[in-house]
């Protein structure tokens, strides 16, 4: 039988054994299985006589079958294998569990290889699990026994029912089945690339005879998975390109031109740069699709309204998606407070969230939908079916990161081909842009506003200095005696103590057969506000609680008391992580720093020193120093500049949580390509990708290319990817 890559698995390796694989890793064809890939390989070991092997190494030896025996387990069903082998200086025992078929093979007189870590049980070495190979004949023996003993040893990604061995039998039975295999490149590429064909680098990272074979093979796909990648997502660009909308120019007197003569300030550079380019793209045709990137209060807000005012004034409406209520609640404000009376009437800025009460939800439902309302802003109440646009000209994304393709694709579709702007605070490593955002022109605002103070940063690691703990609050309280306000930020609303499953990066289990575990977080927010309430240096202050289990209306009413400086001290989960504008707050305490990301904490310290006060950030932790946990706190203590900080995290934390499972459904189909060490590969591929493109968005002349296309990314990746 011959197999093709989007066969469904169990065609393969049958029903049963098909169900455990789509649910320990998700795979549903054959093509999932073969480009499961070995997450490391292992040196079978110099061939060592038996009685010279050393215990707790990897070795290799050629030895005889003396006697083989199963037996039933004692404590757990299954058998145990237990094969003795022998060569001409010693003996040693083979163990295997639940493995009794191999008896069959193993018969006394065999000879072959055997290779693994040499143990030691009852006084006797012995290899658990090894791996190994018989001869057939004498010629053989000679021939093979050096050449295997330094062919590398895949070990896969595997869990408890399906070991590294099973996946490994699996897919060498499934290689010897398989038919044709897709092409993406000609000779030429191959060899300008140094790439190995598609089957030659299959066949080679599953079954390398030497290094070089690893190494060629792992270089070939990640070059496919690259070119793949940067291929779907610059096609996406050519099609969108391709689309037409209403173009959205600015008239001269209109509402643009009346806020611009209003402004009491100057544009930073940065800020002129980018809104004129915006400005240009929103005139366009073809919808704009464009990213901006810039540091905690550079002004994209300010950009993004600008542009919203050049739609608003040709009649089109405007969306602005923010992720909390806190925060589109305080985007409504600020935008009406910019725009004044005058031009607030004319295009009625309006607020939609999922907390108002019906009538309020009713009345801004209609202003929406009449087309009433020019500048919406809201949260994921304006995905839903019962919110209507008129006229949807203009779609605003504001802290991209929180929200996945899926949603933002559901309001654009709410217009017609509508412009997007997409925001974002957290700076995006220009690798990691190109690999998750590479159908997005990207456009960075890094000057800053004139007139602000300054943030200084400090750690303050209580487990060293205990005592530090106390002048945190002190410090807290001397900034009220300045009649300045504070946050306090905690991990979790309440405290907790159960231990929470910590999984290592490789998904393995610890040295003794359990995950590691750390403990819960020790400060939530109504804890600290008790605690808080009894210290005589604090018990003073006018103190408030905010987080997600109060209602929108709750939330919004602290807010705004916090704002008119009637709390002193907000005790606060992440809710005020992003757009939280209080020119008067000073301090950010952030109680276990070390629980929170790079980008998390500077977000969080952007919060203060957003105006003439000068700002103070306090990270407590108790992480001992020299821990990665420690690492990412001194990070944000070292700088203030977001886009140093976007590398930093991007190598403490490794692309895959940067990148997000939400940004983009194709970053599924990624096995081998790393964004930290590929970048040189991923700026080639990108090349390669854009040459295919010009003049052939649709790949007719690249058949090659565009049927890996099709074979890497399946249906809902490729949806996916139009979606961002």
């Amino acid at each position: 039988m011959t197999l093709a890559l989007d066969a469904p698995l169990a065609e393969a390796v049958g029903e049963k054994l098909a169900k455990s694989l789509a649910r320990a890793f998700q795979m549903e064809s054959v093509g999932d299985l073969v480009s499961h890939y070995p997450r490391r390989y292992a040196k079978r070991g110099h061939l060592t006589p038996i009685n010279e092997l050393p215990v707790g190494q990897p070795a290799t030896i050629i030895a005889k079958v003396v006697r083989s025996q199963s037996r039933p387990m004692q404590n757990r069903r299954g058998t145990i294998l237990e094969v003795v082998i022998g060569d001409d200086d010693g003996e040693m025992s083979l163990t295997f569990f639940g493995q009794a078929w191999r008896e069959r093979e193993l018969v006394p007189g065999a000879r072959g290889i055997f290779s693994g870590k040499v143990g030691e049980y009852r006084e006797q070495l012995q290899f658990s699990h090894p791996d190994y190979k018989l001869f057939e004949d004498e010629l053989e023996a000679q021939f093979d026994a050096e050449e295997f003993a330094e062919r590398p040893v895949p070990f896969y990604p595997a869990t408890s029912t399906l070991p590294t061995w099973k996946i490994q039998h699996l897919i060498e039975t499934v290689l010897a089945q398989l038919g044709d295999i897709t092409e993406p490149f000609d000779a030429d590429t191959r060899a300008e690339q140094k790439m190995l064909t598609a089957r030659d680098a299959l066949e080679k990272i599953h079954r390398p005879r030497t290094d070089i074979d690893v190494h060629q093979a792992r270089h070939t796909l990640r070059m496919h998975e690259a070119v793949v990648m940067q291929t779907a997502l610059l096609q996406q660009r050519w099609f969108v390109r391709a689309m037409s909308t209403t173009p959205r120019r600015a008239q001269p007197g209109g509402l643009l031109e009346r806020f611009d003569r209003a402004l009491t300030f100057e544009l930073t550079p940065d800020q002129q740069t980018v809104g004129a380019r915006v400005a240009d793209e929103l005139g366009d045709a073809a919808p704009m699709n464009r990213l901006v990137q810039g540091e905690v209060g550079s002004g994209k807000t300010l950009v993004a309204l600008r542009a919203m005012l050049q739609v608003a004034e040709s009649g089109g409406q405007c969306a602005l998606i923010a992720p909390t209520e806190v925060l589109a609640g305080q985007h409504l404000r600020s935008i009406t407070k910019m725009l004044g009376p005058e031009t607030s009437a004319e295009v009625m800025p309006t607020l939609l969230t999922g907390q108002m009460t019906a009538p309020e939800r009713r009345r801004a439902s209609l202003r929406v939908a009449s087309g009433q309302s020019r500048i919406v802003v809201g949260t994921h109440a304006l995905l839903s079916d019962k919110t209507i646009f008129a006229d949807l000209a203009f779609v605003v994304v504001d802290e991209q990161h929180r929200f996945g393709v899926e949603q933002r694709e559901t309001l654009r579709a709410k217009g017609n081909n509508p412009h997007v702007l997409v925001l974002t605070a957290t700076p995006i490593p220009r690798t990691v842009a190109m690999t998750v955002f590479g159908d997005l022109d990207v456009s960075t605002i890094r000057t800053m506003p004139a007139g602000r103070a300054g943030i200084q940063t400090f750690v303050a690691p209580i487990a060293e200095k205990p005592a530090w703990f106390s002048r945190v609050w002190q410090r807290a309280a001397e900034e009220v005696d300045k009649g300045h306000q504070v946050f306090v930020v905690c991990p979790a609303i309440d405290a907790q103590d159960a231990a929470e499953p910590v999984i290592e990066d490789d998904g393995e289990p610890g040295p003794d057969g359990e995950d590691t575990a750390r403990k819960g977080p020790r400060f939530g927010v109504e804890q600290v506000a008790a605690r808080l309430a009894r210290e005589p240096v604090t018990a003073k202050l006018r103190m408030q609680t905010l987080h997600g289990r109060m209602t929108g209306e709750e939330k919004d009413g602290i807010m705004r008391a916090f704002a008119r400086g009637e709390i002193d001290l907000l005790i606060a989960t992440t809710v005020i992580e992003v757009g939280v504008d209080v020119p008067n707050a000073s301090t950010m305490i952030i109680l276990e720093a070390d629980r929170f990301g790079v980008s998390q904490l500077h977000q969080l310290r952007g919060r203060v020193g957003r105006s003439g006060v000068p700002g103070l950030c306090l990270l407590v932790t108790d992480a001992m120093p020299g821990t990665p946990a420690r690492e990412r706190v001194e990070a944000v203590a070292a700088t203030l500049d977001g886009f140093e900080l976007a590398e930093v995290d991007l190598e403490l934390r490794g692309e895959g949580d940067v990148l997000g499972g939400a940004q983009s459904g194709a970053r599924s189909s990624l096995k081998l390509l790393r964004v930290i060490k590929d970048a040189a590969l991923i700026a080639r591929a990108r090349d390669i990708a854009d040459d295919a493109l010009a003049g052939d968005p649709a790949l007719e002349r690249h058949p090659g290319l565009a049927a890996a296309l099709q074979d890497r990314l399946g249906m809902e990746e490729r949806a996916a990817l139009r979606k961002n």
